[in-house]
């Protein structure tokens, strides 16, 4: 038998025998190729078998192996004649022990939390007051009508854009990426994407990078609205919020008309009894100054200061009217008075006029002074002739001269 012979028999043996076969093993080694097959091999702990899964299967798959995790892979044994090697042709891959989409979950989970798409620091802030939102999630949905209802009921001065998608089956992710990049330039206040309940199946286009991707790129909140509470989504960490159901992110994010009418007439009440006590105080206030400023006005403060100068001016008058009149009365005794007093005034000055001519004449030096007499004086003064010394000097005056001596001797 020839070699060729042989491997076609063991080919037709092996791949007709293990046509449905699933292998449980550690991954010893695993490779993604550049052309999406991958290249890999599972072990135990006495030998290994090489595997491959061709590019058509890895795209079906949820998460990526790695080595030394513990798989189950489903699939056939095929031989390659011309070297005479087998390996296992996978079909799908199993997390043993764990379901594909909790792993891949996890995977992708632990993958943005690196990249930092769920940190606080790059979440938006809800605005208070929304004008305008878009729905992104099927148009025919139960989601939707839940939505719409709450919108309804709570806040009817609202805004809103649906933009219909997908939210289940292979298509599902890609097409709420679009929408969401499409809802993110439109100009909305808040944009919420969600869906109702389902299994994990049904939600995993939530959990799909591509829809992560989108979310974390948005420069629009939103808010995440998938399933119940009990169904925690990828896109619940990296959306700006995270509502429990569809109908409560409305509950969440719009307020709610009734508290609000409720607050304004609370609010009217006590602006009208504000204002009633501030109108009130201040229209007492009002009273006060206008009474302090016609008190103490400066228009008043005239008045009264010209009243009082009149009153003092027809005083003033008064007096000197009557001033006059008693003047009038005494004028003609006053006039006799006068007369009196100038005629005996001039009569004392006469009288003392003559006396004094009288001194004049009597003490005229011409007249006193006799032949042969001179005043004696010294140093400006007069003085006796007996008071001058030996050798003092003196003037003699009359008259007509005026001599200074010497005192030559005294006797």
């Amino acid at each position: 038998m020839s070699v060729s012979s042989l491997n076609t028999k063991i080919k037709s043996l092996l791949e007709a025998t293990f046509m449905h076969t699933m292998v449980e093993g550690e991954v010893a080694s695993c490779t993604y190729h550049t052309s999406g097959h991958l290249y890999f091999s599972v072990k135990d702990d006495k030998s290994s078998i090489k595997c491959v899964m061709w590019r058509s299967s890895v795209a079906k798959m949820k998460f990526r192996i790695e080595k030394g995790m513990h798989i189950v892979v489903e699939g056939s044994l095929s031989v390659y004649t011309p070297r005479g090697e087998y390996q296992f042709q996978t079909v799908r891959i199993e997390p043993f022990g764990k379901g594909a989409l909790a792993l891949a979950y996890e995977q992708l989970k632990e993958k943005l939390k690196v990249k930092g798409y769920f940190a606080k620091e790059q979440k938006k802030a809800i605005p208070k007051h929304i004008q305008k939102i878009a729905l992104v999630t099927a148009k025919d949905s139960a989601a939707l009508h839940d939505m719409l209802k709450i919108i309804e009921q709570r806040w009817r001065l609202l805004d809103v854009i649906i933009i219909d998608t997908l939210v289940q089956g292979e298509q599902a992710a890609p097409q709420i990426a679009r929408a969401l990049a499409y809802a993110d330039g439109l100009g909305v206040d808040v944009v919420v994407v969600g869906r109702g309940g389902g299994s994990a199946e049904d939600l995993w286009a939530f959990n799909e990078e591509i829809v992560a991707n989108a979310l974390f790129t948005m420069k629009t909140p939103v808010v995440s609205a998938v399933g119940h509470e009990v169904d925690v989504m990828i896109s619940d960490f990296v959306a700006d919020l995270r509502a429990p159901t569809p109908s409560a992110a409305m509950e969440m994010i719009l307020p709610d008309s009734r508290e609000i009418l409720y607050t304004l007439s609370e609010l009217s009440d006590r602006y009208s009894s504000t204002m009633g006590h501030q109108i009130g105080k201040l229209s007492r206030e009002l009273v006060y100054r206008e009474e302090l400023l016609r008190r103490y006005s400066p228009t008043r403060k005239l008045e009264e200061t010209q009243n009082e100068f009149k009153r003092v001016e027809n005083e003033f008058l008064r007096v000197i009217q009557y001033k006059l009149e008693q003047f009038q009365v005494r004028m003609p005794e006053l006039k006799r008075q006068y007369r009196q007093t100038h005629s005996f005034l001039l009569e004392q000055k006469t009288e003392y006029l003559n006396l004094m001519h009288k001194k004049f004449i009597m003490n005229d030096p011409k007249d006193q002074c006799q032949k042969g007499w001179a005043q004696i004086s010294l140093d400006g003064k007069t003085v006796e002739l007996s008071s001058i010394e030996v050798n003092e000097r003196f003037v003699l005056e009359d008259e007509f001269s005026k001599i200074e001596a010497l005192c030559v001797s005294k006797s």
